[in-house]
């Protein structure tokens, strides 16, 4: 969700009030934006029209599959009726794929925060919708506030349901966080940057082959990283961690894949054919087909 369409969403909304709330520069602040936004989220109409627009923009920058995170926990967070708003997404994407030939799976992620009931609530949800376009279970939010250990049963019950795992870690939190995502069976990091301030995680994540979606974007503007030059993803890709590296989200942080990609370029010094190594373990490590 991008600002033109919070206030096409919303005309009640000013643009200073926007532009206020898209002006961020920690962790907090993005949060408070979030929750901006999905307040002004009316129901399963308003995820349609967001999913089109997304899949508008995908194929734009010439992205042919993507795996795609929906915060299922802020559909319940917000009250609305799960089920309507997936069918309506769902609809949106196979009329747009009609349209825009972009391959679409979905990531239903908790609000690790809200705690194991919540996060058990998403995980069953998860596991409906595992044949209908539904692929992998994950939680994000605050992984301070929401320690991962105690979310093991709900990742047990959608890895048993055929999902695969994902979870942000490793982004506020330090390696510690990540270590403990791992242990309760995820298979991709989201962020997990915080790995570069331990060298034995590091090599954990080289042998094991376990990938990092890095969103060098998001950081700089979560204040997770102190600047654009401190980012780490340098160092964990000569480090031989597996990374990818993606956007977020894209309309909060105005980034798009193309400009990701550039950065790496441009500003970490990632010659061709290391982008092509890491645009390789996109579709190495991606979880659909």
């Amino acid at each position: 969700m991008d600002r033109e369409t919070l206030m096409l969403l919303d005309p009640g909304a000013t643009r200073e009030a926007v532009d206020a709330a898209w002006s961020f520069s920690d962790f907090g602040g993005f949060l408070d934006c979030f929750k901006f936004i999905a307040k002004r989220l009316r129901g399963p109409r308003d995820y349609a029209l967001i999913t089109r627009r997304m899949m508008e923009s995908l194929a734009r920058q010439g992205v042919t599959y993507a795996e795609v995170t929906l915060g299922a926990g802020v559909v319940l967070w917000r009250g609305f009726d799960f089920n309507s708003v997936w069918q309506a997404i769902r609809e949106a994407q196979r009329e747009s794929e009609k349209e825009f030939p972009v391959k679409v799976w979905w990531n239903l992620d908790a609000i690790r925060q809200f705690g194991p009931e919540h996060v058990m609530e998403v995980a069953r949800l998860a596991a409906k919708y595992a044949g209908d376009g539904a692929i992998s279970f994950g939680i994000g939010g605050d992984e301070i506030g929401g320690p991962a250990l105690p979310l093991r049963e709900a990742f047990a019950y959608a890895r048993d349901a055929g999902l695969r795992l994902t979870a942000h870690a490793g982004e506020t939190a330090g390696p510690e966080s990540i270590r403990a995502a791992l242990e309760i069976g995820a298979e991709r990091i989201g962020h997990g940057i915080r790995a570069a301030d331990d060298p034995d995680l590091m090599r954990r994540l080289r042998e094991e082959r376990i990938p990092l979606e890095v969103c060098i974007t998001s950081n700089v503007k979560t204040g997770t990283v102190a600047s654009l030059d401190a980012h780490p993803v340098r160092r964990l890709f000569d480090a031989g961690v597996p990374i990818t590296l993606n956007t977020d989200d894209p309309g909060v942080f105005e980034t798009d894949l193309a400009r990701e990609f550039a950065l790496a370029r441009d500003v970490f010094g990632f010659s061709e054919t290391e982008v092509e190594v890491v645009a390789e373990a996109a579709k190495k490590f991606r979880f659909g087909v």
